[in-house]
C-alpha cells in the first residue's frame, strides 16, 4: 500500500515538475497547462496554502505539512519577478484564437498580474505586525484551526512546524526593521494591541496555551495514533513551545515595544510615503473599479441618505422613534428583548441559533439557486487570543478533499455585538447563501482552471455576501420586521464603510473623527465601531468592496430582469455568476451581457 501510494505521489511530482519545467523553459502547449502551472508553482511555493486546500494529500504528498511560508523581503522579491515572467508568457499567447472560456481566464489572469506588478512601488507598505492579520494572530490561527491531525506522520509534521516557529518570526522581526528604515510603521493603537495579543500569549503556562490545547484535542481525536504516542508528541510539542515557540515571541515582542516607543501615530495612509498613491492603487485592487477616492466617498453619502430613509419607515411602522436612526438602532441594540445572557450559556445559545438559521437557510437555497454545493458549513466561536482584536465574523473556505468544512467564526467577546435581530443578516453574510456558497461552488468547479476556483476578488467576494443578505430577505428569510432592521443597518454599516475609509485614508480624517461617523449612523456599541475602524486603517480600501461589488450585481440582475423579460431566470442568473468563480467586476459585468445576448438559457 506505502509503496503503491509513493508511486502515485512520484507520478504526481513528475507531472507537476513537468508541467512547471515546460512553462518556464517553454511556452506551453495549451493555455490551460499554463494557468495550471501558474497555480502549481503559486500553491507549491505555499506550505500554508496546501495544507489549507488539502489538494494532494490523496495523492500521498503531505512534506509540505511540516513547513511554513517563506514571508522574506527576498522571497517577496522572487514573486514579483516570477509574476513578470507569467504575465510576459500570458501576452504571448493569442488572445483572439482562444475559445470564449480561456479568453476569460485569460482577461482574469491578465488583471490580477498587471495589477500585481502595479504595487511593486508599494511592497513595504504592509504591517507585518498589526491586531487583524499581523503573523503573530495568523500563524497560531493556522496551526489551530487548519492544521489537521489524522495520523502519528500529522503530528509529527505539526511539532516540526512549531519548531519552525522562530525562522519565521524572524523574518517579521526583519520585516519591521526594513519598514522603519523607509518610514513605514503601523498605527500606534495597532502596535499596542498586538503587544497585548502577544504578551497575554506568552504568559499562559504552555498546557492553557491554544497550540498546546488544540494540539492534544486533536491528538485525543485521532483513531490512528496510539495514546502512547499521543502523549510522546504532546511532550515534544510542549518542549517546543518552551524552548522555540515563547523565546521567538517574546524578542518579536521586544522589537514591537521598541517600535511603539518611537512612533505614536494613528493616521491613515495618507502619511506614508507616497501614501496618496498608495491609497488609489489599493482601492483599485480591492473594488475592481477605476473609481477616485472622492466618487466612493460621494457614493457613500448618497447610500447612507437611502438607507436610512428605508429604516425610518420599518422603525415608524414598530412604534419606534425614527427621528436619528443611529439612536434608535443603539437603543434596539441594548433592549433586553434582543439580548442574550452575558454568560458562556448565552454565547453557546448564539452559537446554537447561528446553526439552525443556517439549516433553515440551508432547505430553501433550491428556490433561487439550481446549483448547491456539496461541501459542509459549521459555525465556531473566534478563538480566544484573537477575539478582543478579531472583526464580529470571518469565514474560513472548505478543503477540496471534504476533510474540512467551512467555518463561519463569531466573535463573542462581547456579547451586545450580537443582539438577535442582527444574527440572521450576519449568518446570511458568512454562511449561505453567501461565502460558504460562493467559495464552495467556485471549488468544485473542475472545469475551471485552478485559479479561477481558488483565486478572490474582494468586490466580487464581499459584493456577493452582502447581496446575499438582501437576496436572504427577499426569499422571505427574515421576516421579523426587527430581522429586516437588522439587514438594512447592517447595509447602512457598509455603506458608512464607503464613507470612513476614503476620510480616513483620502480626506485625512482623524481616527476619532471616523468612529463618531460610523457609530451615529449605525448605532453600533463603540466597542465594535473602534474595531471596525482600526481594521480600515491597516486595511485601506478593502472595506469599499463590499457596497460597490453588491451595487453592481444588483444592477446586472435588474439588466437581465429588463432584457429578458419573462425569460429571466433567477436560479440561472445566480449560477452564472457563482460557477464562473470570482471575477473582476468588469469581467462580470461581461459574462452577464453575453448571457443576457444568448437568451438566458442555462
Amino acid at each position: 500500500m506505502k509503496k503503491k501510494a509513493w508511486l502515485i505521489a512520484a507520478g504526481l511530482t513528475m507531472a507537476i515538475g513537468g508541467a512547471v519545467a515546460n512553462t518556464v523553459y517553454f511556452r506551453p502547449w495549451s493555455i490551460n497547462t499554463f494557468f495550471n502551472r501558474v497555480s502549481l508553482t503559486e500553491g507549491l511555493d505555499s506550505p500554508q496554502i496546501l495544507s489549507d486546500l488539502r489538494l494532494f494529500e490523496s495523492w500521498g504528498l503531505r512534506g509540505h505539512n511540516a513547513k511554513l511560508d517563506d514571508i522574506s523581503d527576498a522571497h517577496e522579491a522572487s514573486k514579483l519577478a516570477r509574476a513578470r515572467r507569467d504575465l510576459d508568457t500570458l501576452l504571448g499567447y493569442q488572445r483572439a484564437k482562444l475559445s470564449a472560456e480561456e479568453q476569460l481566464s485569460y482577461d482574469t489572469m491578465r488583471i490580477a498580474l498587471t495589477h500585481q506588478l502595479a504595487g511593486e512601488a508599494f511592497r513595504y507598505h504592509d504591517y507585518p505586525i498589526n491586531q487583524l492579520w499581523g503573523e503573530q494572530l495568523t500563524l497560531p490561527n493556522f496551526l489551530v484551526n487548519t492544521h489537521q491531525i489524522s495520523d502519528l506522520t500529522d503530528a509529527e509534521h505539526y511539532v516540526a512546524r512549531l519548531r519552525a516557529i522562530p525562522a519565521k518570526l524572524a523574518q517579521v522581526r526583519a520585516k519591521l526593521a526594513e519598514r522603519e528604515q523607509r518610514g513605514i510603521v503601523a498605527p500606534h493603537f495597532a502596535l499596542a494591541k498586538s503587544l497585548l495579543g502577544m504578551s497575554e500569549f506568552v504568559a499562559k503556562p504552555v498546557e492553557q496555551n491554544p497550540l498546546y490545547l488544540s494540539f492534544a484535542d486533536k491528538l485525543s481525536q485521532s483513531k490512528d495514533i496510539t495514546v502512547e504516542q499521543g502523549q510522546q508528541q504532546l511532550a515534544l510539542a510542549r518542549d517546543a513551545i518552551v524552548q522555540q515557540v515563547y523565546p521567538a515571541y517574546r524578542q518579536l515582542i521586544a522589537d514591537t515595544e521598541a517600535l511603539a516607543r518611537s512612533h505614536h501615530r494613528d493616521d491613515g495612509v495618507w502619511a506614508l510615503p507616497n501614501g496618496e498613491a498608495y491609497y488609489a492603487w489599493k482601492l483599485k485592487g480591492h473594488t475592481s473599479t477605476s473609481l477616485t477616492p472622492e466618487q466612493v466617498h460621494q457614493l457613500g453619502l448618497k447610500e447612507v441618505a437611502r438607507i436610512e430613509g428605508e429604516m425610518r419607515t420599518i422603525l415608524l411602522a414598530q412604534g419606534e422613534s425614527a427621528t436619528d436612526v443611529g439612536a434608535a438602532m443603539k437603543k434596539l441594540g441594548e433592549d433586553p428583548r434582543f439580548q442574550y445572557s452575558d454568560n458562556e450559556a448565552g454565547r453557546q445559545k448564539i452559537l446554537d441559533d447561528y446553526q439552525r438559521i443556517l439549516q433553515e437557510t440551508q432547505a430553501a437555497l433550491p428556490k433561487a439557486f439550481g446549483h448547491i454545493p456539496s461541501a459542509t458549513l459549521t459555525v465556531k466561536r473566534i478563538p480566544a487570543f484573537g477575539e478582543k482584536t478579531a472583526p464580529g465574523a470571518y469565514y474560513e473556505g472548505p478543503a477540496t478533499d471534504g476533510s474540512r468544512p467551512g467555518v463561519f467564526f463569531a466573535n463573542l467577546y462581547d456579547i451586545k455585538g450580537s443582539p438577535r435581530w442582527s444574527m440572521r443578516t450576519l449568518a446570511f453574510h458568512e454562511g449561505v447563501p453567501g461565502h460558504h456558497l460562493q467559495t464552495a461552488i467556485a471549488r468544485e468547479q473542475r472545469d475551471l482552471p485552478l485559479f479561477r476556483r481558488f483565486t478572490w476578488h474582494t468586490a466580487y467576494g464581499e459584493g456577493w455576501a452582502l447581496y446575499a443578505e438582501r437576496l436572504a430577505d427577499e426569499m422571505g428569510l427574515a421576516p421579523d420586521p426587527y430581522d429586516k432592521l437588522g439587514r438594512l443597518r447592517d447595509e447602512l454599516f457598509r455603506a458608512t464603510r464607503l464613507v470612513v475609509d476614503t476620510g480616513l485614508h483620502a480626506k485625512r480624517w482623524t481616527r476619532e473623527q471616523a468612529v463618531e461617523y460610523m457609530q451615529s449612523h449605525t448605532g453600533m456599541t463603540e466597542g465594535d465601531v473602534v474595531i471596525e475602524i482600526e481594521r480600515y486603517l491597516v486595511d485601506p480600501g478593502q472595506a469599499c468592496a463590499y457596497k460597490i461589488g453588491m451595487l453592481k450585481i444588483l444592477e446586472l440582475r435588474e439588466r437581465a430582469k429588463t432584457r429578458l423579460g419573462e425569460g429571466f431566470d433567477l436560479r440561472r442568473f445566480h449560477d452564472l455568476v457563482l460557477r464562473s468563480g470570482p471575477l473582476p467586476l468588469s469581467l462580470l459585468e461581461s459574462q452577464v451581457d453575453n448571457w443576457i445576448a444568448a437568451g438566458g438559457k442555462a
